[in-house]
């Protein structure tokens, strides 16, 4: 039976749940729990940023800019499901293992067969080939480019990249020039500005504190097994104030991209997150806790300065794409 509530739940959330509630659930909230659909939202942001620039600068294609969010999207969907059989062949998620315990991880839970995951793995590969396939044959080789970059970090983020200090700045690069760059050149239908990879950074430093965040929250699990992280490489607490920098370059970053006019002043609008950056910078500023706090929501835990992570995160990005949204129409009104 379709259940179009656990669709908007896996969306907003990694629910948890059993192998019993997991059989009565339809293909589609399987593959939106098994994806992790929930962190699709920064895939978005970043499609969205890349778009809302191609449409400031007079180039949009909105057939381009649709196939640029499901190839995107897909991908992303792609990744994560190639990173959870990884892990579970390479042992990662064995004896409830971190990963494993704040969400659904379908091989290790036994949710489902190698063979099925497979099918999930093939068909949402396929579709963000197809969307990539469209956008080449109408864009242009160098989008092929952007395509086999992509594809690049699909295949190789878990393995060998994580295990050697590099995913965190794969994210920063994926979810950065490549996404937001790429974007902006397929939907312009070819079109190039060196100013955007830049502008690109601005949003980006938010996905990769969210990973830096959920690295330093298993840190110790990844050391023993292995796994060297880049908080695993430079410790627990040059971990969590490199993560409050982060967060604070990003508002010099956007400083400087007004100051520069590579954006407007309506991007000032991020400086409303501030709360929440000041909260989430107080919980990085201290040692993470070793139980679940009191006041933390209940079915977040193990998760931690992750979570702190996110909800900032999600607050500077959707001010982000606010910001540039007015941006784009104090432009086309010619305000500035």
């Amino acid at each position: 039976m379709i259940n179009v509530a656990m669709w908007g739940k896996a969306l907003r959330i990694i629910p948890r749940i059993s192998k019993d509630e997991w059989d009565r659930l339809d293909v589609i909230s399987r593959w939106l729990i098994a994806t992790r659909s929930a962190v699709f939202i920064m895939t978005a942001l970043s499609c969205g940023i890349g778009g809302l620039l191609a449409y400031r600068d007079g180039f949009f294609q909105w057939s381009y800019f649709v196939a640029c969010m499901v190839g995107l999207v897909f991908a992303h969907a792609t990744n994560n499901l190639l990173n959870d059989y990884t892990d579970h062949k390479r042992g990662i998620d064995k004896d409830n293992y971190y990963r494993s315990q704040y969400g659904p991880q379908p091989l290790e839970h036994g949710l489902m067969s190698v063979g099925t995951l497979f099918t999930y793995i093939a068909v949402s590969g396929l579709i963000a080939a197809a969307a990539g396939a469209y956008l080449v044959v109408e864009t242009g080789w160098v989008t092929l480019l952007f395509m086999a970059a992509g594809a690049g970090f699909v295949l190789f983020y878990t393995w060998p990249l994580k295990y050697i200090g590099m995913g965190e700045p794969s994210v920063i690069l994926v979810w950065g020039p490549l996404m937001v760059g790429g974007t902006y050149y397929v939907v312009s239908g070819g079109h190039w500005d060196w100013g955007i990879p830049l502008i690109s950074l601005a949003y980006a430093i938010g996905p990769t504190t969210v990973l830096f965040g959920k690295h330093t929250d298993k840190l110790e699990q990844d050391k023993e097994k292995g796994v060297n992280t880049l908080p695993v490489i430079i410790g627990e607490r040059a971990a969590r104030f490199a993560t409050i920098g982060l967060w604070i370059f990003q508002y010099a970053l956007v400083a400087l991209l007004v100051i520069q006019r590579a954006i407007g002043p309506a991007l000032f609008v991020v400086v409303l997150a501030l709360p929440k950056f000041f909260s989430a910078a107080r919980v990085f500023a201290v040692p993470r806790p070793t139980e679940e706090p009191s006041d933390l929501p209940p079915d977040v835990w193990p998760l931690y300065l992750s979570a702190h992570a996110f909800v900032y995160n999600r607050a500077f990005g959707l001010l982000f794409l606010v910001g540039l949204i007015a941006d784009v129409v104090l432009t086309k009104l010619r305000v500035y």
